[in-house]
């Protein structure tokens, strides 16, 4: 799945020169505008970025301009909504935090890019259901970083073993993180100069400034994310779906809560356990913070189980079983010798470096000819707005929710319907549908 890949190919043989921007300057902006980069090669010139931080966003132009072919630096901008009405764009990638993906996303949609956008795509259900309209209304390409779908390990074992019918009948799924994560215990302190502190926060709701999102702790606080559920689970639980060819659930119910780390200052919860039901499959999520793995090689992922085999997967490696046989093992490889740049880029996810390649590779081609992408925006859909109904489920004391994803209601919960959307704060707009 590397550069002799279909996609890289289509992208080789026909992709146009295109203009690109990134909005978020941080961790897995950076990283995906990188990948970019790497795959579009001198076709691709990032002409913009955008980041709140002033600092993180001067050194982010300066990475760019090490690594483009142009050597160009882009145009800084600390306002995305400047940056779309002054840049002529083919292509936008949106890597903030989750409260902020739904905005600019639909932004730009509407300035004509197509986009590569973060998961979970959005913070609350109507975001997503209105980013989906947004991609259909415009026509525009739209790939959601959930890149288990282009881990290469992982498409061949779905060629193996599930489309081949190997795995046998499927009725029951783990999806699982079971790695522990320490207490968030933050003292407000002083808004760094460089940092818009206001626009950081943006439609959500407004906190005392600590360093949360320097170190990434944004993500403890349900104020910003959704949780782990959110965060990691929603990869996990998308993976399965994709490898099971499965969609929306029928029925939806979790329980969980902040049950051993109550001396600290985080909002999301240490335990939670939610159940997905499909027709003839019952599909579980399980994370606690508090605990040691029980698998460290795979301590974060999936075990599928069929009546003729097992699997257990994450994205770095899987475990194959057929019943009554030993254990394949297979785990992800490196790409030092194609790409030398992977070993010493600070913050890259060494082993998961192909599978994101090989993700962009897959937005590069759809922007060529114009079909889905393989973690097309409604899959995001799917996949984020379930999360976020375990999460609702769990605020109402574990009541069972039936979701409607073309009206966007919980069937008869008019509380659960309500949390569908989240409050914004002044002056910002909640999208509508």
């Amino acid at each position: 799945m590397g550069a002799d890949s279909p996609d890289a190919q289509l992208w080789a043989k026909e992709g146009k020169a295109i203009k690109a921007a990134l909005i978020g300057c941080g961790w897995y902006g950076k990283s995906d505008l990188f990948r970019l980069i790497q795959c579009g090669g001198d076709k691709v010139e990032v002409v913009a970025l955008c980041d709140v931080d002033a600092q993180r966003l001067t050194e982010a132009g300066t990475l760019v301009a090490q690594r483009q072919a142009s050597g160009a630096t882009p145009r800084l901008y600390k306002d995305y909504r400047e940056l779309l009405e002054k840049e002529s764009l083919d292509v936008c990638l949106v890597g903030t935090p989750d409260h902020w993906h739904a905005l600019p996303m639909i932004a730009a949609c509407e300035a004509g890019c197509d986009v590569y956008v973060q998961k979970p795509i959005s913070v609350d259900v109507v975001e997503a259901k209105a980013m989906l309209n947004a991609a259909r209304k415009h026509n525009r390409v739209v790939q959601v970083g959930m890149q288990r779908r282009s881990t290469p390990i992982l498409c061949d074992a779905k060629k193996k073993y599930f489309d081949s019918g190997e795995i046998g009948k499927v009725a029951m799924v783990n999806v699982f993180d079971t790695y522990s994560r320490g207490v968030s215990k933050l003292q407000p302190e002083p808004v760094p100069p460089e940092l818009d502190y206001e626009m950081w926060v943006g439609p959500a709701p407004m906190r005392p400034f600590f360093n949360m999102h320097q170190v990434r702790r944004w993500r403890a606080y349900m104020e910003y994310g959704n949780g782990t559920i959110g965060d990691m689970g929603v990869h996990m639980f998308d993976m399965a779906r994709w490898l099971l060819n499965l969609r929306w659930p029928s029925k939806i119910v979790s329980a969980g809560g902040i049950y051993v780390q109550k001396d600290g200052d985080q909002t999301y919860f240490d335990t939670q356990k939610s159940l997905f039901f499909y027709d003839d499959l019952v599909m579980e999520w399980s994370h606690k913070h508090w605990s040691e793995p029980t698998d460290p090689r795979i301590g974060w992922g999936a075990e599928i189980f069929g009546d003729k085999g097992t699997f257990k997967g994450g994205s770095m490696a899987y475990d194959w079983k057929p019943r009554g046989k030993g254990v394949t093992q297979v785990d992800s490889v490196l790409e030092y010798e194609a790409y030398p740049s992977d070993a010493t880029e600070p913050g890259l996810e060494r082993r998961n470096a192909g599978a994101n390649r090989a993700h962009m590779w897959n937005f590069l081609a759809r922007t060529v000819d114009r079909q889905r992408p393989v973690s097309d925006i409604e899959e995001g859909y799917i996949s984020t707005a379930c999360c976020i109904l375990a999460n609702i489920s769990t605020e109402l004391n574990g009541e069972v929710l039936e979701y409607d994803p073309d009206a966007c209601v919980v069937k008869g919960n008019d509380k659960a319907t309500d949390k569908l959307r989240r409050p914004y704060r002044a002056p910002w707009k909640h999208p509508e549908i």
